[in-house]
């Protein structure tokens, strides 16, 4: 039944998306003029940036959860608004809340120490009046004022995805997965799930318990296959997870939390993914100082091609992830910048792609900053991960554009990790057709001393239900024999 409704559906999403509300100037809203709260204070221009033009004053004191300045607003019709918060940096990249009517929509984000645009897409407002908050989150900004204009109709081309994939030498199951994944794209969106135990484990039992339906995407990690995890005892059973949901007709994607190796591990042996578990040095690895920690992380590598391999001889393709988050900063890979980074991601395919003959991948790039992006030829689908907090159903509209326009034509955009399941319906009122979800595994749907007992924090049981049953949103139950869809030829 849900696939007969995709072609009226997308119908009314280009409807939606093509009408812009008439704005003929950006309305302009002064922070000192807003509702302040926390440790918030108005100060003059002249000592707030050097060299920054703007109205005369501005507000700073972001330091702390709650500091917020509260703008009450008024727009004439219905319609998408861009929410530009001209700002300055106290010092690097920050990056705060923005909060429409008490519900979260996203983040925006100022790196300049002068005064400039930092611009939230697309926020879905009715006429009449709204109260937009900027709020603390890493905070340490000049906030000088809210532009308020009318967002431009919204480009629908950009769900036209490529299906062909950067490896030539893909197999035929991988290329119809990507085929399948292009043809829905921008018209239904695939449910997903982490469950380090598979499609039996706690999370897709919860979620089965609690909505009638399995996701369609199951989310495994390489991390316990990771020499130095292995060299401590840690085993993993994630591949066969993975062949066994395959062979129920599922979709599998995996990332790899690579523990670094052991020479290089300074705390507990667990952590050893984190910046703060390692002593690891990977500019001086990729630019060839540190040639045993290079051949270290060949030895790792081949680790995981191993497993690898054993999915590809079982005819599973997979949604591959790796190095993810890195220009957050909180793993090894991410800790030496952007141009180390980029060297490991390309050296990784390389060695996957040439070196092992691995053909059964859908290279994933999950960096999440544009600087971080390898390269057209590297990457096959972007993914971004989002936790917005709790109860937040919001889609996150501007986080998906930004990804949208890392690259030109555009690929897929997924959601490769959440906390809170949005609603689809927002998502396809705003155009955040998100390829699939993903959410975490643990206390993001199951209770961690309850057994198979559904956890609310993140999203409530009416939203998962919601979700689960929306005619947009694709279930394993609603999967095609990806073992016979039909390639697409372009």
């Amino acid at each position: 039944m849900k696939r007969m409704l995709i072609f009226g559906i997308a119908g009314i999403l280009a409807t939606l998306l093509l009408s812009v509300p008439v704005l003929a100037a950006a309305q302009v809203y002064e922070a000192e003029d807003a509702v302040l709260s926390g440790n918030l204070y108005v100060e003059d221009s002249d000592s707030a940036a050097d060299g920054s033009e703007h109205s005369g004053s501005c507000v700073t004191g972001f330091s702390e959860e709650g500091d917020s300045c509260t703008f009450t607003v008024t727009v004439a019709e219905d319609g998408f608004y861009d929410l530009n918060f001209v700002s300055a940096s106290m010092g690097g990249y920050k990056e705060n809340y923005v909060i429409v009517d008490g519900e979260t929509l996203g983040t925006v984000t100022i790196e300049e120490e002068s005064f400039s645009d930092s611009v939230l897409q697309r926020a879905y407002l009715t006429a009449g009046t709204h109260e937009i908050t900027y709020s603390e989150y890493w905070g340490w900004v000049y906030l000088d004022r809210l532009e308020i204009s009318a967002s431009a109709a919204l480009d629908t081309s950009i769900y036209d995805v490529s299906a062909t994939l950067v490896n030539e030498n893909a197999t035929d199951n991988a290329k119809r997965l990507m085929s399948y994944l292009a043809d829905n794209y921008g018209s239904s969106i695939l449910s997903g799930q982490y469950s380090e135990d598979g499609q039996y484990g706690k999370e897709f039992t919860v979620v089965y318990r609690e909505t009638g339906k399995y996701p369609a995407v199951l989310g495994l990690d390489f991390i316990e296959y990771s020499p130095s995890r292995a060299e401590n005892g840690s085993t993993s059973n994630a591949t066969d997870y993975a062949i066994q949901f395959w062979e129920n007709g599922g979709i599998v994607t995996f990332c790899w939390h690579w523990n670094a190796p052991s020479k290089y591990l300074t705390g507990e042996w667990y952590n050893g993914f984190y910046v703060e578990g390692t002593n690891i040095d990977l500019a001086a690895i990729m630019n060839g100082e540190d040639e045993e920690g290079y051949q270290l992380l060949l030895e790792d590598i081949a680790a995981i091609a191993e497993q690898l391999q054993i999915l590809q001889d079982a005819g599973v393709p997979v949604l591959w992830r790796p190095l993810h988050e890195a220009s957050g900063g909180w793993f090894w890979w991410g800790a030496s910048g952007a141009e180390a980074y980029k060297q490991l991601y390309i050296l990784l395919y390389d060695q996957l792609t040439n070196v092992y003959g691995l053909n059964n991948l859908i290279w994933l790039w999950n960096g999440q900053d544009a600087d971080w992006y390898p390269g057209d030829e590297y990457v096959d689908i972007i993914g971004e991960d989002i936790y917005p907090g709790e109860h937040v159903y919001t889609s996150q509209v501007d986080t998906y554009l930004q990804a949208v326009n890392y690259t030109s034509p555009a690929k897929m955009v997924v959601l490769s990790e959440n906390g809170c399941v949005f609603d689809p319906d927002l998502a396809v009122r705003d155009g955040a057709m998100w390829g699939f979800w993903c959410t975490w595994g643990g206390e993001f749907v199951a209770k961690s001393m309850a057994i198979y007992a559904y956890n609310d924090t993140y999203t409530e049981s009416e939203m998962l239900v919601k979700a689960y049953e929306s005619d947009v949103v694709i279930t394993l139950d609603e999967l095609p024999d990806l073992t016979t869809y039909p390639i697409r030829n372009e």
